[in-house]
């Protein structure tokens, strides 16, 4: 009974399952772990009003982009202009609609879902508890998938590739979409996972004493993966938010591997097969990815060449090597006693980099994107995606998805036990 009114300021780690005991946060602080330093929660001065007022002006910013004309392109004194809204139109009628329906998804649809829940959510709209509940589980698991920022350096790469062939501009649209951008970004990050849920309805509370310092795997208790209530190790079912886990994600390396592996098997034609194709009077130039870098660096565009080659080629293959090293390392392999919490802590920092920049390979998918919508003058000049596009997307969808399957918590479980043989304080 004596612990049970602190258990609100408790939370698990979801990176290493340390418990660790939350301290009075002053407005514009955050809380970290002290073992993996993942932030853990923040306070913000009005935890309301600036995420309802990022979004809302966000949303705005949206609908305006897409209503104005966004850049255009002159060519020997032909000229063309899109909308961004235009841009899934023109995949859809050369047949690519699975590459128009990436860019609405991605670009467009999760954003502005997310803005709009983040509204309802913080002005507490009345809504049935259940539709809350599910928006805001909806929320936090497509916030990974919004890649506003990623495109708007794809539509910057495409400005230095098009510089060659003609003059570029920017529409109206332009600078409400940068915009957009800024504040989808500045509003994900006012919006505090532990105190929206704890704002929607009060963690449940745990029937035994908890210590400090020590890990939820030995004391029972389980994060729940959504909401981080802690649960019961046997409680699969959380009651706040009805989300299904367990101690460790079930099946976590073979659903990491299988991930791996086929997009290692996708990832080698996507490098051979062509991304693009250029039509300049008449002639038909396949482009792959390695291409596209070779004749930039050709022309002088070094900084450029040298984006894509790190995004669309480097970082790829690093990701695969650093996740298929991950799991082995979870798997028991690589580690040497003494020195597990040193290799939890690399291992640790793998994964996050792998974690931020495995979307940025988007890019290249997007340049695409913007240059088939926009280079559309017949005989003179077309671009058109091609099947390496698809291939490669697919490639940096399934690594996304392979490093949200492994469960970081395994790279932490070998130093766990080496601290289980350690005297323990009291945590306090």
């Amino acid at each position: 009974m004596h612990g049970e009114p602190q258990q609100d300021n408790l939370i698990l780690c979801p990176q290493c399952d340390m418990l660790v005991a939350l301290p009075p946060l002053q407005s514009g602080s955050k809380a970290v772990c002290p073992r993996c330093k993942t932030t853990l929660s923040a306070r913000w001065a009005e935890p309301r009003k600036q995420p309802i007022g990022f979004a809302l002006s966000a949303l705005f910013m949206l609908v305006l982009a897409n209503i104005f004309p966004f850049i255009n392109m002159r060519v020997a004194g032909l000229g063309n202009e899109i909308k961004l809204i235009q841009i899934p139109q023109v995949m859809v009628a050369e047949d690519y609609a699975s590459m128009a329906t990436l860019f609405m998804v991605f670009v467009q649809l999760i954003p502005a879902f997310c803005m709009l829940a983040i509204i309802l959510l913080c002005a507490r709209v009345r809504l049935p508890r259940q539709w809350k509940i599910w928006m805001a589980k909806v929320l936090f698991q497509l916030k990974t998938w919004c890649m506003v920022e990623i495109f708007l350096a794809g539509v910057l790469v495409s400005f230095v590739k098009l510089m060659a062939y003609g003059d570029i501009g920017i529409g109206s649209s332009f600078v409400p979409y940068c915009l957009f951008c800024l504040l989808q970004v500045r509003a994900f990050q006012c919006v505090d996972r532990r105190w929206l849920w704890q704002d929607i309805e009060p963690a449940p509370l745990i029937d035994r004493p908890l210590q400090v310092g020590r890990t939820g795997l030995r004391q029972g208790v389980r994060s729940c993966s959504c909401c981080t209530a802690i649960l019961p190790a046997q409680q699969s079912k959380c009651p706040r938010c009805h989300t299904v886990g367990y101690v460790r994600r079930r099946h976590s390396l073979q659903w990491t591997m299988a991930l791996l592996v086929t997009s290692i098997i996708l990832y080698i034609p996507a490098m051979l097969m062509p991304i693009m194709i250029t039509e300049a009077l008449g002639n038909k130039m396949p482009s792959t990815v390695m291409a596209g870098v070779v004749l930039l660096w050709g022309e002088g565009s070094y900084p450029v060449a040298m984006v894509i080659f790190i995004a669309s080629i480097m970082v790829p293959s690093l990701k695969m090597l650093a996740i298929g090293w991950l799991c082995l390392d979870a798997n028991g392999k690589g580690k040497g006693k003494g020195k597990a919490n040193a290799d939890s802590e690399r291992m640790h920092l793998i994964y996050e980099v792998v974690e931020f920049v495995g979307r940025w390979s988007m890019i290249d998918v997007f340049v695409i994107a913007v240059l088939s919508a926009l280079v559309r003058m017949g005989q003179l000049m077309s671009i058109y995606p091609d099947i390496g596009a698809l291939l490669f997307a697919m490639v940096v969808i399934l690594t996304m998805f392979a490093a949200m399957a492994f469960d970081p918590r395994l790279t932490w479980d070998r130093a766990n036990e080496t601290i289980k043989k350690e005297p323990q304080g009291d945590g306090k």
